[in-house]
């Protein structure tokens, strides 16, 4: 848990300084900006949680990032780089998601901080604000650097031959899926068996969090009596945060429907834009008879597409639902229609791991991100040969390293021509550093 308050916070306190007898001190300034002797021995401490093994050049290198994160700030404040409270409130909200899911939820960061999420939002709002700014200035640099094919080419001609990279095999996938629909009878049903679970914890014959622990399909809640926490408006779909919002604290809602199925909420707490509570979700039943005839369904398609009364896109606009974008399943970490065969999901590896490029595999049991069931069929539209990099077959992926290449030299350059113009005072410690000769200081 330590580890992961000590990412969040952008400045801590410095553990390793005081087995080295030194509480703190200012090894840089750029402008008015003073940089802790802390502050880098602090990242040092979060790399080494994160398993880095540090070389004698990282107190160069991290001093070096300091400075220009500093240069960037001082700069965006003299152009008038500008960035909103709302823009800034939204970076904090996901990074209070993110920290208090892997902790345990808000309230186990609050009780590990010491203060209230407000609080905790307030106190770092200028830092998250900096850094957005230093962003802003970053990309103003270095936004519009391109690299021509001549300029990759002789990138890639200067790698040496022993750090050419191994470029993993990749597929591209497309899939075509079908949903069983859920008719009147089906959803009456549902929210029937929701309403008179409702009646039950009304009746103080079974409680709240029995009833969602026996009968919720929830399973992020179930096991902790329907309970989910603080959220933020928004992290839910809009049909519970429109529920959340109206229904007086500490009573239960009427049955309500969402994508995932049917709802029952309780809030007990809400503040600003969060709200704590639990609730129960019923999903809509798909009969076993349902699934079947979706299979017999699948086959048809998959048998008119093999005998060519059929082109798998039509098959997809046809009868697919999901079916943007050709049905090509997209690598949602790297927005790629390519996916690493090393990182990629398990059940899409699972059915394609033996097709052919071009074939198709038998329609698959599948339950998509929402909890809705159903089959698919994918095919195998391209796959890569694991090689050594090269130009033709992995242009992009050479271009992306020429041009984040070109980025660090006009960073270099820009960092040069401005620290002229700025008052730069670094600790003689950092004589030593490869990287100080841009700064223009004499010692």
């Amino acid at each position: 848990m330590k580890k992961i308050i000590l990412i969040f916070l952008l400045n801590i306190t410095c553990y390793l300084c005081q087995s080295q007898e030194i509480i703190d001190k200012v090894v840089a300034i750029v402008g008015e900006n003073p940089i802790l002797y802390s502050e880098i021995q602090g990242q040092k401490l979060q790399l080494l949680q994160q398993g880095m093994e540090l070389d004698a050049e990282m107190d160069c290198y991290l001093v070096d990032e300091f400075m220009i994160q500093q240069l960037l700030i001082h700069q965006a404040e003299i152009d008038s780089i500008e960035v909103t409270e709302d823009m800034v409130k939204v970076e904090l909200n996901q990074r209070i998601q993110y920290f208090s899911a892997q902790v345990g939820g808000t309230e186990a960061l609050e009780e590990f901080y010491g203060k209230s999420i407000e609080e905790i939002k307030e106190e770092f709002f200028e830092q998250i604000e900096d850094k957005m700014k230093a962003q802003k200035m970053q990309q103003e640099i270095t936004g519009s650097v391109v690299a021509s094919p001549k300029e990759v080419q002789s990138f890639f001609n200067n790698i040496p031959t022993d750090s050419i990279p191994f470029i993993n095999s990749k597929v591209k996938i497309s899939q075509l899926v079908m949903a069983p629909k859920i008719n009147y009878t089906q959803k009456n049903s549902t929210k029937n068996k929701l309403q008179s679970i409702k009646r039950r914890i009304l009746s103080n014959e079974i409680s709240f969090s029995v009833a969602a622990e026996f009968y919720s399909d929830d399973p992020g809640s179930k096991s902790n009596g329907g309970n989910f926490g603080w959220v933020d408006r928004g992290d839910f779909v809009p049909e519970f945060d429109a529920i959340a919002y109206t229904i007086p604290l500490n009573t239960i809602s009427d049955v309500f429907e969402s994508p995932f199925g049917f709802h029952i909420l309780k809030i007990e707490k809400r503040r600003g834009e969060q709200y704590y509570g639990a609730h129960i979700l019923l999903k809509n039943e798909i009969s076993e008879d349902a699934l079947s005839s979706l299979k017999v369904k699948c086959d048809s398609i998959l048998g008119e597409v093999k005998n060519g009364n059929m082109s798998w896109k039509k098959a997809i606009s046809q009868n697919s639902t999901n079916p943007s974008d050709g049905g090509i399943i997209y690598n949602q970490a790297s927005g790629d229609m390519y996916w690493d065969m090393k990182n990629i999901d398990k059940s899409l590896f699972v059915g394609i791991n033996d097709l052919e490029i071009g074939q198709y595999s038998e329609p698959l049991y599948y339950e998509d991100e929402k909890g809705n069931i159903g089959y698919r069929i994918l095919k195998l539209e391209d796959q890569t040969k694991p090689h050594l990099a090269n130009l033709n077959d992995d242009y992009s992926f050479i271009q992306k390293f020429a041009i984040n290449q070109k980025q660090i030299n006009e960073m270099d350059k820009w960092v040069t021509k401005t620290a002229k113009n700025t008052y730069i005072n670094i600790d003689k410690m950092y004589k030593g550093c490869p990287s100080i000769s841009k700064w223009n200081i004499k010692f």
